[in-house]
């Protein structure tokens, strides 16, 4: 199949992007390429699937601050609230800190569904979670255990010959053992002939360093849940971030089971502090040497809050200081999280690889908003494979050591929505072990500041109306001159209609009470 458009000459596009655009009825109309692949629907990114009123859980036990260190005495509420029973609503309840200090030597864990977290305000009046000592850790980890099993029997392959990005249906060889409501992970499979395609076989070695390592044969793993079935063919509940080509080596889908995963779990209205050794100091950036000496001490919590196996979860109104390496970490086995109304200041690390990625996404369908963050070197970053869709709408990074990114090894359908700050989404080379092509089927929209935007080999990447500068991609330059295509470039120093690609997506699919239950903070 190949897809052609014409455009109506009557129609005025003015301050609108050629390729997706609000028709008559207003909602998006979206062109294709000539292969089918289209811009992602974004809408199934956050808590719930999207649209959703963050809730809010009764409390059912309040705390107030002891002396010394509080570790356990908010482990042990943790603990008696995962021994009561879930409601009706999923939830247990909530734990209230009350205003106050509470020094934390350790770690919280949160490892059962329907708790909540929750302090008495983010400010200097509120609740305050302060990490001491000197031991590397996640302050906070909510995580379920990772028991998910595949079920091997349902294996069947995907037998159109091209599933274009952006689709949510596709032909399968036996659908028998499928039904409405099955959880599933669809396989996209890429062999040595695509990883050969995309130039991942022949990244230049790493200079001085070494250690570049040319990437194998991989497979993404889409989360997703069946929605309908008609005959072979079976459509899921979100987007496909990558295309499926049968000469690339494929797909498939399987059924899966996964009861371990915790959901309905929150961390909200708090302050995240660090204790760390001021006398520590350096002046490398990135391995260089820098002109003004900065607070480098490492021996301290590394992450404000860690998630893993969970899913319908959320992050909202924290505020940190201090911290090593990220205010929310997002393990690989998430779906379906909101991170909103957060802010993250003042890290203290050396300045160099691992370090200052304020939110870092290593799973799906999350939705980060209307978050902000200070002295980060990858502020909104998203891991190697990631599966995707993704979003960061409306946030804002300043004193950037780095750049917002795909940061390395072909992760897939993220949106940077209204996001001011530095953004690199290009081939990123020997740099590690061999990052390479970062991100595909990425989309830069009415972004501010600094862009750098390639186009990956069998992939495409999106810029539009983007207001600032082209930054300079990394390559090519004199140690690698074979040239990197540009991504596709729309209204380069305008903003486009409508403002906002994710809530536009998210009223033309839910309507508009679901855009409002979602803004503003709460």
């Amino acid at each position: 199949m190949f897809c052609f458009t014409v455009y109506d000459p009557q129609v005025s596009r003015e301050q609108a992007s050629q390729i997706v655009y609000l028709a008559k009825d207003g909602k998006l109309t979206y062109v294709p390429d000539y292969k089918g692949n289209r811009i992602l629907d974004f809408s199934s990114s956050g808590y719930a699937g999207g649209g959703v009123k963050l809730p809010e859980a009764k409390p059912k036990i309040y705390l107030e601050p002891v002396i010394g260190d509080n570790t356990q005495h908010i482990q042990q509420a943790i603990d008696r609230l995962s021994a009561l029973p879930q409601l009706e609503d999923g939830f247990r309840g909530a734990i209230v800190l009350k205003k106050g200090t509470y020094p934390i030597s350790g770690a919280l864990h949160l490892r059962s569904s329907g708790i909540v977290l929750r302090g008495e305000g983010e400010g200097t009046d509120g609740t305050l979670l302060y990490a001491t000592g000197t031991l590397q850790r996640d302050l906070i980890q909510i995580s379920g255990a990772p028991d998910s099993t595949l079920l091997a029997h349902t294996l069947t392959a995907v037998t159109d010959l091209y599933v274009p990005s952006g689709a949510c249906s596709f032909h399968v060889e036996d659908a028998s053992a499928f039904a409405v409501g099955d959880t599933v992970k669809v396989f996209r499979y890429g062999n040595a002939r695509w990883i050969h395609a995309i130039g991942m076989d022949a990244i230049r070695l790493r200079p001085v360093a070494g250690g570049t390592i040319q990437w194998p044969p991989f497979q993404l793993e889409f989360d997703r849940v069946i929605t309908q079935i008609a005959g072979n063919c079976l459509t899921v509940d979100a987007p496909l971030a990558n295309a499926i080509e049968t000469r690339w080596g494929g797909g498939a889908i399987m059924k899966y089971e996964d009861s371990q995963r915790i959901e309905q779990v929150g961390v909200e209205n708090l302050r995240i502090d660090v204790e760390y050794d001021p006398s520590i100091t350096d002046t490398r950036i990135d391995g260089n040497e820098g002109t003004a000496s900065y607070l480098a001490d490492e021996q301290h919590a590394i992450n404000g809050i860690y998630m893993d196996h969970v899913q319908n979860a959320w992050i909202r109104n924290i505020t940190s200081y201090h911290l090593q390496h990220a205010l929310v970490q997002v393990g690989t086995n998430t779906k379906w999280i909101t991170i909103q109304d957060c802010a993250a200041y003042d890290f203290i690390s050396v300045i160099t690889g691992g370090r200052r990625y304020s939110v870092h996404l290593m799973g799906e369908l999350t939705l980060v908003q209307r978050t902000y963050t200070e002295t980060a070197r990858h502020a909104f970053a998203v891991d190697a494979r990631v599966a995707g869709p993704n979003v960061f709408l409306d946030c804002e990074s300043r004193k950037d050591y780095n750049t917002s990114e795909p940061h390395h090894r072909w992760s897939v359908g993220c949106l940077y929505d209204n996001v001011n700050g530095r953004i690199h989404i290009q081939d990123r080379g020997w740099l590690g072990s061999g990052h390479g092509w970062s991100g595909a089927n990425y989309v830069a929209w009415n972004t501010k500041n600094e862009l750098v935007c390639q186009c990956p080999p069998t992939a495409q990447n999106y810029a539009i109306g983007h207001v600032g500068t082209k930054g300079n991609a990394m390559l090519p330059n004199a140690y690698d001159r074979r040239v990197r295509k540009e991504a596709f470039w729309d209204s380069f120093g305008t903003h486009v209609n409508p403002r906002s690609l994710y809530l536009q997506q998210l009223q033309d699919r839910l309507g508009a009470q679901a855009v409002a239950n979602i803004s503003g903070k709460e």
